[in-house]
């Protein structure tokens, strides 16, 4: 007898059926923004060590970050901080034991979600308003 792959059905049909969850995608996004804002650290450091060597290390650095390519980054670090911290707030509601109907967790997923780009908005509308972006 020839084994399941040999005519041609697939050994694992779960693969080929799955469909991402809202709670799967934000379980995985919430550690890809943890890794973003890891390197925004770095960045960051870098930023201050530029601060602090000069004005042409900062002035260089600063050009940087205002570039189309250092906006860019820069939006999605914001949008990744309020990702991450729409997300942690979520947890820790979940650890008080509530949220946790399944309609719930749909709620405060998308919560998370339409938070997350409305305060990512909110926060370069007011930098740009105010002449700071």
């Amino acid at each position: 007898m020839s084994s399941p792959g040999a005519r041609g059905r697939p050994l694992s049909p779960n693969i080929q059926i799955y469909r991402p969850q809202l709670t799967s995608v934000l379980s995985i996004a919430n550690r890809i923004t943890g890794v973003i804002l890891s390197a925004f650290a770095v960045l960051m450091v870098v930023w201050l060590i530029a601060a602090a060597s000069g004005p042409q290390p900062f002035s260089t650095v600063q050009r940087s970050i205002g570039s189309l390519f250092g906006q860019i980054l820069m939006l999605g670090f914001t949008f990744s901080f309020f990702m991450h911290l729409c997300g942690g707030i979520r947890h820790l509601i979940w650890d008080t034991g509530h949220g946790f109907e399944l309609r719930s967790i749909y709620a405060s997923g998308w919560a998370v979600v339409v938070a997350s780009i409305l305060l990512t908005a909110l926060t370069w509308g007011v930098s740009i308003w105010m002449g700071v972006g």
